[in-house]
């Protein structure tokens, strides 16, 4: 992992878009963490499409919470081959693409929970943004 600094931006919620579904179980333990702590790790998304990469739990926990924007990193999906997508174990599939994870976000479906799991050539950076700082 190289020492790559990113961005961080807040984005409007509504702009993005997901490509898994989430599990329930995971979800109100992200919806209590954000309410505990605010907002603690960035949401990864494709720069070109706003397609959720990683925080598909955080996304739905903050729409949930009634929040307007949240904090995103954006990458560059297609165009960076150091950032990498496979497959969970279990998850019923033996590969996926970037494309197929693109091709997902933007159309009325969604994978099933924990499909594609993405790697990034970059530390995701810990962050503290309180939530009232995110109401719309």
């Amino acid at each position: 992992m190289s020492g790559r600094t990113v961005d961080i931006i807040l984005i409007d919620i509504d702009s993005l878009r997901g490509h898994e579904e989430v599990i329930p179980s995971n979800l109100e333990k992200r919806t209590n963490k954000l309410l505990d702590r605010g907002f603690y790790k960035p949401i990864i998304v494709d720069s070109e499409t706003h397609v959720i990469l990683d925080g598909h739990h955080k996304w739905t926990a903050a729409g949930k919470l009634g929040l307007g924007r949240v904090p995103v990193v954006m990458v560059d999906y297609l165009g960076d081959a150091s950032l990498e997508v496979g497959v969970w174990p279990d998850c019923g599939r033996g590969e996926i693409t970037k494309e197929e994870v693109l091709t997902m976000g933007l159309s009325e479906e969604v994978f099933p929970p924990k499909t594609s799991r993405h790697l990034f050539p970059f530390r995701v950076p810990s962050i503290k943004i309180p939530l009232e700082e995110l109401i719309r």
